[in-house]
């Protein structure tokens, strides 16, 4: 009898864990879908435009000689967010379908007679994937930079209540806004919690995102676990120091505001100004000559 009552339960333990397991599976798995579907309705109109066209492309873009580029934008895709819903093949094969679109508009473009239009519009489109990718990624760094400080704020609060890092890290992503920082560590709880271990996990976050001021804390946490020096204090110190670089940057684009927008009024408003100020002058000018 007792034998047959440590079965039964033995059974409705491993039947909730298993439950519990898929539940949290399954929950994943909502996630990522909605998160792949923001992030392709998040696509350029121009990458809609050509993502039908990219099936006629999907072989070449496959092949091998395209392989090193595929391993480069790989990288960059992840870095920009799109590793999971935009692969390299996908992407080469929607550039390869810009790139024809393009040549198609320089042939209609000659027979028109509109050749420099077209020119400008077909350089446009050709590189215009790379331009998007470099400021996909160029957003998400910016983003994850200014948010990095406060969340070593509030892990160091954490860590110094008693909290461990990782359900300090937890709290912290389930109380945030959703922001690429929040997405990261979204998914390197979720590796920790299916049983990755905690310093391949947050090593996995860095080579994702490859942000030096995100890569040098987390080397950091793992010196610090390694060595038994004091999480709290090290996360202080990194906060300070993320939140010194963060106003560096930021006082850095400040003085470049004064030289990038040197070009934009000697372009536009220069003009404009002149014609304002000598417009009427040389009417009058011209009149009186005109008169003699």
């Amino acid at each position: 009898m007792m034998q047959l009552l440590a079965s039964v339960f033995a059974g409705l333990a491993v039947g909730c864990l298993a439950k519990f397991v898929m539940e949290k599976i399954a929950e994943s798995q909502s996630r990522a879908a909605a998160r792949n579907k923001e992030l392709d309705k998040s696509l350029s109109p121009l990458f809609q435009l050509a993502k039908p066209l990219r099936l006629f492309f999907l072989p070449l873009a496959g092949s091998d000689t395209f392989a090193p580029l595929r391993n480069v934008t790989q990288q960059k895709l992840i870095m920009a967010g799109y590793g999971d819903t935009l692969s390299a093949e996908d992407y080469w094969a929607i550039r390869l379908a810009l790139a024809a679109i393009g040549g198609l508009l320089l042939f209609m473009g000659s027979i028109a007679g509109q050749m420099f239009s077209a020119v400008l519009m077909a350089c446009y489109i050709v590189f215009y994937p790379d331009l998007w990718l470099r400021t996909r990624i160029s957003k998400r760094h910016r983003s994850i930079t200014n948010a990095l400080p406060n969340v070593l704020d509030l892990l160091t609060l954490s860590v110094e209540a008693g909290r461990d890092i990782i359900s300090g890290l937890r709290d912290i992503v389930s109380r945030r806004k959703p922001d690429p920082l929040g997405e990261e560590l979204m998914r390197t709880l979720q590796e920790i919690q299916l049983g990755k271990k905690r310093t391949a996990a947050l090593k996995d976050m860095s080579n994702r995102v490859r942000l030096p001021e995100l890569t040098s804390t987390v080397n950091a946490i793992i010196q610090a676990e390694e060595l038994g020096v004091s999480i709290a204090h090290l996360l202080r110190i990194q906060g300070d120091m993320q939140r010194n670089k963060r106003f560096s940057l930021a006082e850095k684009r400040a003085n470049e505001a004064a030289v990038k927008i040197i070009l934009p009024v000697a372009a536009f408003i220069l003009p404009a100004v002149f014609i304002i100020l000598l417009g009427p002058l040389l009417v009058q000018t011209m009149r009186s000559f005109g008169g003699q």
